[in-house]
């Protein structure tokens, strides 16, 4: 585990998102890529923090969406890093993995045919971020945007010590027989009411497996109009304002999960 040189400047979009997120008046966000490795084969994920920070922080795990490790995830690292908190960018693909075009589905669709290895490899993010002298490791939440929010959801199956666990447009897959009863965390899914990736009935399936594990604290909000990857910034498919509810909801939901 080892820490490299500090990644390069955020695109345009999404350092314009990000500098909406004031930095504290005697904070100094640092953020870099770390090298760590699950079962031998090599990771890159991405680490963002307030350097003067002098106590341990509640922590975050970002899990990415679809074409790795890039600038949407590093963005909300340090915007969460901005909100006081220590958050990891995991790399669940590879070192040096980063689909793009056509080739991201077909990486992503690796991992959806196999939810264990897709668990497994948050799981090693979760543990590299858990023993951080940085970290609380009482305090620690899951979030994920896209294929990230199916393996945060994912993740929380295997009964993870996390407070919390966010989807953010993410797929939703009902299990048959459930392993629903396993979350030991809170649960927010944030999802568009105009995403074919995840249509009605899918969330009524998701919902319904859920109620079957009534002491899973559960809620799922549905911003009207928001396609499939809302959140992105300098797409056709980012919504502004389904993108800053759903961050307002996060940022609430973390401070009632921390307290």
């Amino acid at each position: 585990m080892t820490f490299d040189a500090p990644s390069p400047t955020l695109a345009p979009p999404y350092q314009a998102l990000l500098e909406q997120v004031p930095i504290g008046e005697h904070s100094v966000i640092e953020a870099e890529t770390v090298a760590y490795e699950h079962e031998g084969l090599p990771l890159e994920g991405y680490l963002a923090r307030d350097a003067q920070a002098d106590e341990r922080r509640p922590a975050v795990l970002i899990l990415h969406d679809w074409y790795g490790v890039a600038d949407n995830v590093r963005m909300r690292a340090q915007m969460l890093a901005r909100s006081g908190y220590v958050a990891f960018a995991a790399d669940l693909y590879g070192a040096g993995v980063r689909p793009t075009g056509d080739a991201a589905p077909a990486e992503a669709g690796k991992y959806y045919r196999d939810l264990q290895l897709l668990r497994a490899r948050a799981a090693a993010g979760f543990s590299w971020l858990q023993q951080q002298p940085s970290v609380d490791p009482a305090r620690l939440a899951v979030i994920g945007y896209c294929f990230g929010g199916t393996a945060a959801v994912e993740f929380a199956r295997t009964g993870a010590p996390v407070r919390g666990v966010v989807s953010f447009h993410g797929g939703l897959i009902a299990h048959d027989p459930s392993d629903a009863a396993q979350i030991a965390g809170s649960l927010l899914v944030l999802t568009g009411g105009s995403d074919p990736v995840v249509p009605d009935e899918a969330v009524v399936a998701f919902e319904k497996e859920l109620r079957e594990a009534p002491h899973v604290d559960w809620q799922v909000t549905t911003y009207s109009g928001a396609p499939h990857a809302f959140t992105i910034p300098g797409t056709d498919r980012y919504r502004p304002i389904a993108d800053a509810r759903s961050w307002r909801a996060l940022v609430c939901f973390l401070d009632e999960v921390f307290r």
